[in-house]
């Protein structure tokens, strides 16, 4: 289809005559009636009733115009954009990660590295198989998948097949999270037991692709529990978990800033004796730029604050 037949379409729409319309776009009054004519034998459609009074839209071609009007639109879009960033060197990122307080701590202070040139950051909090998606076909060019490891030799062999290089980012095991009033703080060891009276906070979307959610619970959360609130959104969790001292949740170990900021507090149980990894994914075709490295590097140094030496 002939985007300038399509707009000749719209200026005859708006002005109702072919005069008019040719006035305006300073062009002769035949060759646009011909462009017209050309466009409704394309299309297979009558847009205009002819008759003394001018160019009236049919229904079918109040639709077109309507369509129309949209495409335009957007391609004036896409022309302004890219004409205002002529010559402007743009850098990008993205990232998707798991939800992951450590790795969202990370990207806080990799955010203050980004300068005064204009970028363009995208970070995505998503499960495995999203983020395994995500850069193998959305144009994402690094990802950080979580799983328990005993998967490990299933998303390996998936990221051979999905000709995608990884490294290891942390080993770890859940800690418990809870407020620093709810009676759980106050035990010195918390068994699986103590957790039946109180409501563990989990994380709605499954980390694991191709398994039943009732694997993945099995896998994912360490216990039974009867009462489970499920969020989508990580930012409810912190909340949740202050303002209910009845709420718990699992989670790889989270900075002291967070605990302070929302009165919270993290314990040991030694009843949950399963371990997860988090690995740093991308196309083994894809060379690292100056701001991956720099995303990666705080990443590794939040696991030693947050993770290693408090499990170490």
């Amino acid at each position: 289809m002939n985007i300038l037949h399509m707009r000749y379409a719209v200026e005859v729409a708006k002005y109702g005559s072919i005069n008019k319309a040719s006035e305006k776009l300073l062009i002769a009054q035949p060759n646009l009636s011909r462009s017209i004519k050309e466009l409704e034998a394309e299309l297979g459609i009558t847009i205009f009733d002819r008759s003394t009074k001018g160019m009236m839209l049919t229904l079918e071609g109040q639709r077109f115009i309507g369509y129309a009007k949209n495409i335009l639109k957007q391609i004036d879009n896409v022309e302004k954009i890219y004409k205002e960033n002529a010559g402007v060197e743009r850098k990008s990122f993205s990232v998707s990660v798991p939800r992951a307080t450590y790795i969202s701590d990370a990207f806080a202070q990799f955010s203050k590295m980004l300068g005064e040139k204009p970028v363009e950051v995208f970070y995505k909090e998503t499960n495995s198989s999203r983020t395994i998606t995500n850069v193998v076909s959305d144009n994402y060019k690094l990802g950080i998948v979580r799983f328990a490891e005993n998967y490990e030799k299933y998303f390996t062999a998936l990221f051979e097949e999905k000709n995608l290089k990884y490294e290891d980012i942390v080993s770890f095991g859940y800690v418990l999270v809870m407020s620093e009033n709810s009676p759980l703080a106050q035990k010195e060891v918390i068994h699986f037991e103590d957790l039946h009276p109180f409501i563990e906070i989990g994380h709605a979307d499954p980390y694991v692709p191709s398994l039943s959610l009732a694997e993945v619970k099995k896998e994912e959360l360490p216990d039974d529990g009867e009462r489970r609130i499920f969020v989508f959104e990580r930012a409810s969790q912190f909340s949740v978990l202050s303002k209910n001292e009845q709420t718990f949740m699992w989670v790889s170990p989270l900075p002291e800033d967070i605990l302070k900021r929302y009165s919270l507090v993290q314990k040991i149980c030694p009843d949950n004796k399963k371990k997860y990894k988090d690995m740093l994914i991308y196309h083994k075709d894809y060379k690292l730029t100056e701001l991956d490295r720099k995303f990666i590097a705080e990443v590794r140094a939040s696991t030693s604050e947050c993770i290693d030496i408090y499990q170490n």
